[in-house]
Formats: structure tokens, sequence, C-alpha cells
């Protein structure tokens, strides 16, 4: 994870000086400013936390040019497979922008149906056939 520390952090350093550049040849045009301002810094964040994981975690084989394909083999987590609460979190999202483009009475409904959705998607395991 040390590349991608790096790489983000480079970004980031990257975007906060295009922020300063920008700022001063503008004369301060305050939303590009921000924005870029913005960026910088989620990039430096990103960048500080993925390094502080890979002082923790150690090397992995995608750090070493002489790994085996095998080597990072194994549990890469548990996804599920059948479950449907993603898609209606995904419609969710999209309604919640539909509400602003069109009316924002939409997005009630849309963030109704999204609180919905994360409750469902959380406690999929807690009920039912697949139960733990």
């Amino acid at each position: 994870m040390k590349i991608e520390s790096w790489l983000f952090v480079g970004l980031g350093i990257f975007f906060l000086i295009v922020s300063a550049v920008y700022t001063v040849v503008t004369h301060f045009e305050p939303a590009g400013s921000l924005a870029l301002l913005l960026v910088g810094g989620l990039g430096v964040m990103i960048g500080t936390y993925l390094g502080f994981t890979a002082r923790r975690v150690g090397s992995r084989p995608e750090d070493r040019s002489d790994a085996e394909v095998h080597e990072g083999a194994g549990e890469q987590g548990h996804f599920s497979p059948w479950s449907w609460w993603p898609l209606v979190l995904g419609l969710s999202c999209a309604g919640g922008f539909l509400g602003l483009a069109v009316g924002f009475w939409i997005t009630f409904v849309a963030a109704g149906l999204a609180i919905v959705a994360l409750v469902g998607w959380v406690f999929e395991y807690s009920r039912g056939d697949h139960a733990h």
C-alpha cells in the first residue's frame, strides 16, 4: 500500500499547488479555489490513511516485484451474491438526484427508500434462511 499512499499524497500536494496558482490567477474565484483545495485535502487524507494502514498491515504480495499470483489467494471478504438491497439503494440514490433536478419532494421519498434499503442491507443476515 505504500505505492498507493505516495500516489494519493502526490496528487493531493499537486492539487494544493494548483489551488494556490488558480486562486492567484483568477483573483480569488471562490468556487474553483475551494473545490481544488478540497480535492487536494482529500488526496492527502486518503494517502495518509493508506500510509498508516501499510505500516500496520505490512507488505502485501502486490508490493513486491518477485511475488507470485498464488500468494494473494485466500479469503477476500464476505459478499452476498443474492442480495437485492444494493440495487434498491442505487435506485434511491438515482431518485435523490432526480429530485434535485425535477422536484425537491422526490428527494424526501428517495431518502426514505434509502433508509429502508440501508437497514435491509445491514440486517439481511439477521433473519430468514441465511441468519447467522
